[in-house]
């Protein structure tokens, strides 16, 4: 079923599916839209070739079948939606057996058992980094502050930590701070896992906490697969990250995409933070 027809995207929430669609625009590419109704963001909703339920599998293949892509990536944010929802919708074309097993394992199993479902039908899935790998933080990317002794401490055990805890599918990012966890990411996501850290810090009276150190430490887990979920940082982190009180935010580089690249690395040079991809172990 794959064609030489355009690039497939399909679009969660988030800056990075309008980020891609825009590059790929900019380089000439031909690419259709397929929204996430209830997920995609305004902008490209009214941008979209086609606006579509998250469990409509039916819809989905049929309208992927009916553009004959060269290639299919799936972009943006979801939240995962129920059991009983998640078994309904892939029974229809997977062994019941075989659709629990799949999704009771995680969000990991789910977002590959929707890969498959997408080859089987002879379709060609790839990731943002193989589109536009421009999007992808080399090892080189830093602002203009660089972390201190004690915080690089914190980003080693922020990537050890990250790396030991790959196989429980729990989150891509943690904040160490004085060699302490204070926080591991779970579904809620980055940005509300470092309110969740502001929370912590702020004082009986409600003031905003002081700046008192601690890194944002984000990466891929070992074995994820890249094409489908790969870590995220944009703008919005950096304020979340000033605002818990943090030094600054540590991501791996080669594996983690940076929105709006130059507006990230400003937005951390003014409001003191630094910015730094690292390599991971």
């Amino acid at each position: 079923m794959a064609g030489n027809g355009p690039i497939a995207i399909l679009a969660g929430s988030g800056q990075l599916p309008i980020q891609l669609a825009d590059t790929l625009k900019a380089k000439g590419q031909d690419h259709r839209i397929l929204a996430f109704r209830g997920f995609a963001e305004p902008e490209l909703r009214r941008r979209a070739d086609a606006v579509v339920g998250l469990l409509d599998l039916k819809t989905i293949l049929a309208t992927l079948d009916a553009w004959r892509p060269s290639a299919v990536t799936l972009v943006g944010a979801v939240r995962r939606p129920g059991f009983s929802a998640l078994l309904g919708a892939y029974s229809l074309l997977r062994n019941m057996q075989e659709v629990k097993d799949i999704i009771s394992r995680g969000d990991d199993q789910v977002l590959r058992g929707a890969v498959m479902i997408i080859e089987e039908r002879g379709h060609r899935v790839v990731g943002v980094r193989d589109l536009a790998p421009e999007l992808i933080a080399p090892l080189t990317l830093r602002g203009k502050l660089q972390p201190n002794a004690e915080d690089r401490e914190a980003i080693a055990i922020g990537l050890s930590l990250l790396g030991s805890l790959s196989g429980f599918d729990i989150g891509q990012a943690a904040v160490v701070a004085q060699r302490h966890v204070l926080a591991i990411e779970g579904p809620e996501g980055t940005d509300r896992m470092l309110r969740r850290v502001r929370g912590l810090r702020r004082s009986l009276l409600g003031f905003s906490p002081r700046r008192e150190g601690g890194v944002l430490v984000k990466a891929a887990k070992k074995g994820q697969d890249l094409r489908v979920d790969m870590p995220a940082v944009g703008p919005r982190s950096v304020i979340e990250a000033a605002r818990a009180g943090l030094s600054g935010i540590a991501i791996g580089a080669g594996s983690t995409l940076v929105l709006n690249e130059q507006e990230t690395l400003r937005t951390a040079d003014r409001l003191g933070l630094f910015f730094t991809a690292v390599e991971l172990p």
